[in-house]
């Protein structure tokens, strides 16, 4: 059986959500036995190597094209050309000349909560494209059960059709445990991770750090890591008109071994998004060892378990409360931490591919 793969997003760097998602599916896909007896092409757009070895069933066809229309004119034309025998979108979008064997992962909705923060040319893309998905697909895949939720109200998906597979995480990064104990010198900090948008809802982190500082004195720093997104520029006004805007470091992109270390060292993590698909960082700082303080909505509550403070996104006091319990109680931050120990066995990369190329070879085994 030949299976063909959009690999484009692999080959990106750095790599953020679904680029993340895409690398290490096809590096744990490598690894099964069950692959080894099928034919894999990795479509990419001029890139020809990753950062690992590939078996000879694995190859990458360059299908050189600007990316805006990559999927639809370059992909679609390779595919009217020659087709595999199943077709894996990792990233949302099915060509339109596709095999009937196609299966398509849906990270979420977010532009249908907030419409706002896309082009509106863009937005009727990602619309009909999801209409398309779950119409044609043979399958769709849906990154938790909120997201496959969202497709069965908001779009009228058929639930049979659709199946939830779970991201992984990086398993042995660090090793479990960590020391609270603070060294001497080190000013405590708060962390978020993730892209400095409004969906984000650093604007209400902003508001609520504000309010532990008045309040309750911390003297701690939060620092933002990530890439700056929809709102950047209210946000920058915001904070340069607040009294402790010195303690407020943005850090924009940083290197694996430097996020780790900021997760490692955190008081708290803190994600107040207001929508996720999935949510990422929850497990990372989890595996890292961090207390979580997470939203109450989407699939946040799913994915972080027991392993965390949710807080409405909504509600200032409430966020600043949630953060407060756990830096003021250190009982409440080793239970936090070792329930996220736990929380995490639930998810790995190599159990995603598992369930992923299962599905992919369904169509193959009736």
């Amino acid at each position: 059986m030949t299976i063909g793969i959009n690999a484009l997003a692999a080959f990106k760097q750095p790599r953020t959500g679904v680029e993340e998602y895409t690398y290490q599916l096809i590096k744990r896909l490598i690894k099964l036995d069950e692959t080894r007896k099928h034919y894999f092409l990795l479509y990419a757009g001029g890139q020809n190597s990753l950062d690992f070895n590939l078996p000879d069933n694995f190859k990458i066809r360059q299908l050189k094209w600007p990316l805006p229309m990559w999927t639809q004119v370059r992909l679609a034309r390779e595919l009217s050309l020659r087709q595999p025998d199943a077709l894996f979108i990792p990233v949302h979008v099915l060509p339109l000349i596709h095999p009937k064997n196609s299966v398509v992962t849906i990270h979420g909705l977010e532009y249908e909560y907030y419409p706002e923060m896309y082009p509106v040319r863009h937005l009727r893309y990602l619309r009909w494209s999801t209409k398309y998905a779950l119409k044609h697909a043979r399958k769709i895949i849906a990154v938790s059960e909120s997201t496959k939720k969202d497709l069965v109200e908001l779009y009228g998906g058929n639930p049979e059709k659709i199946e939830v597979v779970y991201h992984g995480i990086n398993e042995g990064i660090l090793p479990l445990g960590r020391d609270l104990s603070r060294p001497k010198g080190r000013t405590p900090h708060l962390i978020f991770i993730g892209r400095l948008e409004t969906k984000k809802n650093i604007h209400g982190l902003i508001r609520a750090f504000n309010l532990l500082k008045e309040k309750y004195k911390i003297p701690h720093k939060l620092v933002l890591v990530g890439p700056r997104g929809y709102g950047y520029e209210s946000f920058k006004f915001q904070v340069s008109s607040f009294k402790f805007k010195n303690d407020i470091i943005e850090a924009g992109y940083v290197s694996e071994q430097e996020k780790w270390a900021l997760f490692k060292n955190a008081d708290v993590f803190v994600f107040p998004s207001f929508y996720e698909g999935f949510g990422l960082p929850i497990l990372e700082a989890q595996t890292a060892g961090a207390p979580v303080v997470a939203s109450n909505v989407s699939s946040m509550p799913e994915i972080a378990g027991e392993g965390a403070i949710l807080i409405d996104p909504k509600n200032i006091e409430d966020m600043a409360e949630g953060i407060y319990k756990v830096i003021s109680d250190e009982k409440l931050k080793r239970d936090l931490i070792e329930k996220g120990y736990e929380n995490i066995k639930r998810f790995s990369w190599q159990k995603c591919a598992e369930e992923t190329l299962k599905i992919l070879l369904e169509n193959d085994n009736k």
